[in-house]
């Protein structure tokens, strides 16, 4: 099975059709991390030797450059490639590349005693606040963790159900008429109700791991913020992955599904699922947009008046 794959292994594929997820250690160095977060706390207006500046715990920040995956990290780009099926599968229009972008976290949650990932935690969610999900979405192939510094046990990390594919996967095929991605219904469709979701999900994972480590996840993949009560500096990105045109579940070869599809159809216990969406596809612009623009301006001030680092 492997031998058809640039990077991924049979153990690999396997852990992505049934966990959802692979990581594909070292695919960039300290050095080349050091490149891009250089001016990490110029642009956040921060001191990093004194946390009493540290105004928020965690910070969404707007991207000012973005980077080639395939030169910058030519091993994630393969396994991206190996996962939804091919370079061809990837949008020309929004072709797959990384920014900075950063997710910091400084201390979320540092003032409340360390709570294991469970069902019952707060903030689990499917990623895509900019689109109505459809069980074929293209928006989101993929979901990527980029590790720009080391993430530790307790230190912010991203916890992963690693067994909700099989419920999103159920739940957006009784809805062909779409799901809204922010809590509140549109003119048509569902929302996602995470409890409901979770509430039978026992796998999880605390996405921790090095600087260049990168976690390809499904973009079914229910995740959620951890807390960093070890105050550890975390920066990653989720940069995802926009598919050429809608998942089929149906190909006349089952041999061309890719692994994102299989992952799907092994979830609805099927080899073959028609879909059509009985509703318009909707972008949507989520409120993070109109923050991340006024962020963008007061760190391009910063760094405009900053000394060279």
């Amino acid at each position: 099975m492997g031998a058809a794959y640039r990077v991924l292994r049979d153990a690999d594929v396997e852990q992505f059709l049934t966990r959802g997820y692979v990581v594909i250690r070292g695919c960039f160095s300290r050095e080349d991390a050091e490149e891009y977060t250089r001016t990490l706390w110029t642009r956040l207006g921060y001191d990093p030797q004194d946390r009493s500046t540290w105004a928020e715990p965690s910070v969404h920040m707007p991207a000012h450059r973005d980077i080639d995956v395939a030169s910058f990290a030519p091993r994630a780009w393969d396994a991206v490639c190996d996962l939804v099926g091919g370079p061809e599968r990837i949008s020309a229009g929004q072709p797959y590349r990384w920014n900075d972008a950063f997710i910091v976290n400084l201390g979320e949650g540092a003032d409340r005693p360390w709570a294991e990932a469970s069902a019952g935690a707060p903030g689990w969610h499917k990623d895509g606040d900019f689109f109505r999900h459809f069980l074929d979405s293209p928006e989101q192939g993929l979901l990527t963790l980029v590790l720009w510094s080391d993430v530790r046990h307790r230190g912010g990390a991203t916890f992963v159900a690693a067994d909700s594919v099989a419920p999103v996967a159920r739940f957006l095929a009784a809805h062909p008429e779409g799901v809204h991605p922010g809590g509140v219904p549109g003119p048509a469709g569902a929302v996602f109700d995470y409890p409901a979701l979770m509430a039978g999900c026992t796998d999880f994972v605390e996405a921790t791991g090095a600087v260049g480590d990168v976690y390809l996840l499904h973009p079914f993949v229910l995740h959620a913020k951890a807390q960093n009560v070890v105050r550890a500096v975390r920066v990653i990105t989720n940069p995802p992955v926009t598919l050429a045109e809608p998942m089929r579940f149906d190909r006349s070869d089952p041999a061309r599904h890719s692994l994102v599809e299989r992952a799907v159809l092994r979830a609805l216990g099927t080899r073959r699922a028609p879909f059509t969406a009985t509703a318009p596809r909707e972008a949507i612009v989520p409120p993070r947009v109109l923050r991340q623009r006024r962020l963008l301006a007061e760190e391009q001030a910063r760094l405009r008046t900053a000394p060279p680092v």
